[in-house]
C-alpha cells in the first residue's frame, strides 16, 4: 500500500520587509508545485512594533508562519546587534529539526540570513541563497559573499553577480543567473493604483513626491544621525510631500530615529513599514526615492524612478541610469534631488532598463528548488581552485 509521496519541505527565513519582497513571489511558486511545502521562519523585525510588526502582512497574505523567533535586544548598537544574531543562531536548530526542513531558502545580505547559512551547512541541510554574488558596502557586502561560501545553491540576479559567485571558487553546476524576484509582482502588476495611493496617504497630484528611506552603516555607526540630519536638510529645502519609511534595527537605527523625529516637517509623513502592494505603487508615482536602499538600485528602475543613493551603503552594486551617486552632504543632496526632478533627467532615463530581472525569477528558483537531487554532491561542497 503506497502513500502519497511526500513533499520536499522548504524553510524560509525571514528577519525584514526588504527580503519579503523577495520571498512572496516564491511563496506563491511554491504553492502551486505538489511535490514543494514550505514554512515561513520569522524574525527580527518583523515581530517588533517598533518596526511595524510586518509580519501581520505575512498573515493577510495568508502564508504559512511555523515559528516565530524574537531575538532583538534593545539599543540598537554594535554590542546588541551581535548578540542578536547569537540568539537566533541558538534557536533556530531546533526549529529546524521540528519542522522536518528539507532544505532552507535565505535572500539578500542581512545577518540572520547568514546565521542561517552557517546552521545549515552544519546541519547538512541544503541551503538556496537568493540575490548571491551581488557587490554592496557596508558589513552587508562582506555577509552576503560569507553567505555564498556555507550555501549550496546560488540564485543570481544577473550575470555580473553569477560569474561573482563562480570566482569565488563555487562549483557551476550550484549557480543559477534567475534574476530578481522581488520584481515578478512589479512587472506582473501586482501593483496599487494611483488613485488609491494618492487617497490614502494623502497626496497632492500637483506635487513632486519624495520617498525616504535611509538605513544606518555600520562602519559609521557614529555618523548615522548627522547623515541623517543632512539628508531631511536638503529635503526641506523643497517642500515637497515626503514619505519617510524607517529604518532596520541595525547598529545606528535609534539616532537615525532621533534625527527624523527632531527635524520633521507637517509635510513629512513617516511610516514604520507600507505594505509590498501600497510601495510599489508610491514607486510609481513618486518624483524620487531618496536615501541609500536598495530599492533605488533595484525596483526603481522599473519605473523610471530617479534615485538619490546617498553614501556607501550600495556602493559598487550595479545601478542603472536611474541613479545619482552622492555623498552625506545637504547641498549634494539638493542638487541631485534638483536634477532628479527635472524634466531632462526624467526624459533621459524613461527607458534605462532594470539589470536584474524580467518578472520570471521566482518560477526559476522554484523549478530549481523542486527539482535538485539532495545528495552528497549537493551537500558536499568542493572549492574549484
Amino acid at each position: 500500500m503506497s502513500g502519497k509521496p511526500s513533499k520536499r519541505k522548504i524553510a524560509i527565513i525571514a528577519g525584514s520587509r526588504g527580503e519579503y519582497g523577495y520571498f512572496r513571489p516564491v511563496i506563491k511558486e511554491i504553492i502551486k508545485k505538489p511535490n514543494l511545502d514550505y514554512g515561513l521562519i520569522v524574525t527580527n523585525m518583523h515581530v517588533l512594533d517598533s518596526f511595524g510588526s510586518t509580519i501581520d502582512e505575512i498573515k493577510k497574505d495568508g502564508f504559512k508562519i511555523h515559528a516565530e523567533i524574537h531575538n532583538t535586544f534593545d539599543g540598537y548598537n554594535r554590542l546588541t546587534m551581535v548578540k542578536s544574531l547569537s540568539v537566533f543562531k541558538m534557536q533556530l536548530p531546533e526549529i529546524l529539526k521540528q519542522m522536518g526542513a528539507d532544505m532552507i531558502l535565505l535572500g539578500g545580505d542581512r545577518g540572520e540570513q547568514l546565521m542561517a547559512a552557517i546552521v545549515g551547512a552544519y546541519m547538512y541541510i541544503p541551503t538556496a541563497h537568493i540575490q548571491a554574488g551581488e557587490v554592496s558596502g557596508n558589513i552587508d557586502g562582506v555577509t552576503r559573499h560569507a553567505i555564498t561560501k556555507f550555501a549550496h545553491l546560488h540564485f543570481a540576479s544577473n550575470e555580473d553577480a553569477a560569474q561573482r559567485v563562480l570566482k569565488m571558487g563555487e562549483e557551476p553546476f550550484r549557480v543559477f543567473n534567475v534574476g530578481a524576484p522581488q520584481l515578478d509582482e512589479l512587472i506582473n502588476g501586482e501593483i496599487a493604483p494611483e488613485e488609491e495611493i494618492y487617497n490614502k496617504f494623502g497626496l497632492d497630484k500637483e506635487k513632486p513626491i519624495l520617498i525616504i528611506v535611509q538605513h544606518p552603516v555600520t562602519e559609521e555607526f557614529d555618523e548615522a544621525e548627522k547623515q541623517m540630519e543632512e539628508t531631511l536638510k536638503a529635503v526641506e529645502k523643497f517642500g515637497y510631500p515626503a514619505i519617510i519609511i524607517l529604518n532596520n534595527s541595525d547598529a545606528g537605527s535609534r539616532a537615525i530615529r532621533s534625527a527624523i523625529n527632531r527635524l520633521r516637517k507637517p509635510f513629512m509623513k513617516i511610516f514604520p513599514n507600507i505594505p509590498r502592494r501600497d510601495y510599489v505603487g508610491l514607486l510609481k508615482i513618486s518624483g524620487a526615492i531618496v536615501g541609500n536602499s536598495s530599492s533605488g538600485i533595484l525596483e526603481a528602475p522599473s519605473f523610471g524612478l530617479p534615485a538619490i543613493n546617498i553614501g556607501n551603503r550600495q556602493a559598487g552594486r550595479m545601478q542603472s541610469r536611474n541613479v545619482i551617486n552622492v555623498s552625506h552632504s545637504a547641498p549634494e543632496i539638493e542638487k541631485a534631488i534638483k536634477t532628479a526632478l527635472s524634466e531632462t533627467f526624467r526624459e533621459k532615463i524613461k527607458e534605462c532598463g532594470n539589470p536584474y530581472g524580467d518578472g520570471q525569477s521566482a518560477r526559476r528558483i522554484v523549478d530549481v528548488l523542486g527539482s535538485i537531487p539532495i545528495n552528497d554532491k549537493l551537500l558536499i561542497k568542493k572549492i574549484t581552485y
